[in-house]
């Protein structure tokens, strides 16, 4: 990787790293499988799970802006839960995951909307505070919830197109695959590479300065 030689440089020290957050997708998991049983336990499986959570989250020290999917999920499961168990023989039970895309999807977008994109608290986590106002940093990471976003986007469409033509069963599984997998990859190798491109424009720059302020040099 190519590092900016002036040891001025903001970049100097600045390491992209991807957003982790581990267990983001248990509660769905969870919802998921309950549901087959019964759409009402689904739903609070996926609420009990979400708060479980979200609590070992706080205890270890967490911020909430780093914890907007999951907040925004136990939401989901509370709007959810709540149908299912005024009204259990509601349409919505067909529909809950073209839904439940769709609301992670709304996540995403919302979060960028307003100018906060849901990986940015998370990623602050990784870097240091002197680096959390940089345009760059927050480029990075409106870029990898633009991500997120298309490919909740995407599956929730594809499921929703699948329904309406009565698709074969592997058409939802190949949406899950390519909308999460996607987005999976994209946060993996975006950040080296955007670290890169941004050190190298750094480095030319420095060099020109040094070449600049080099005795003897005219312009």
């Amino acid at each position: 990787m190519i590092r900016p030689l002036c040891p001025l440089c903001p970049l100097r020290r600045l390491r992209l790293r991807r957003p982790r957050r581990r267990g983001g997708f248990v509660p769905w998991i969870v919802a998921g499988v309950v549901s087959s049983f019964d759409w009402r336990w689904g739903a609070l499986g996926g609420l009990v799970s979400g708060l479980l959570l979200l609590l070992q989250d706080r205890r270890r020290g967490v911020e909430l802006d780093a914890l907007v999917l999951e907040i925004s999920t136990i939401a989901y499961f509370v709007v959810v839960g709540a149908v299912s168990v005024v009204d259990p023989g509601s349409a919505l039970a067909d529909h809950t995951d073209v839904i439940s895309f769709a609301w992670l999807a709304v996540t995403a977008w919302g979060t960028l909307a307003i100018r906060r994109p849901f990986t940015l608290g998370i990623a602050k986590r990784q870097t240091p505070r002197e680096y959390w106002e940089m345009p760059e940093f927050v480029q990075v990471n409106n870029r990898i919830t633009s991500a997120w976003g298309a490919g909740f986007t995407f599956i929730g469409v594809s499921l929703a197109v699948a329904g309406a033509v009565d698709a074969p069963g592997w058409v939802g599984i190949a949406a899950h695959v390519a909308g999460l997998l996607g987005p999976a990859v994209f946060t993996k190798v975006h950040p080296g590479r955007a670290q890169a491109r941004m050190q190298a424009t750094w480095l030319s720059s420095c060099l020109a300065a040094s070449r600049h302020l080099r005795p003897g040099h005219t312009t």
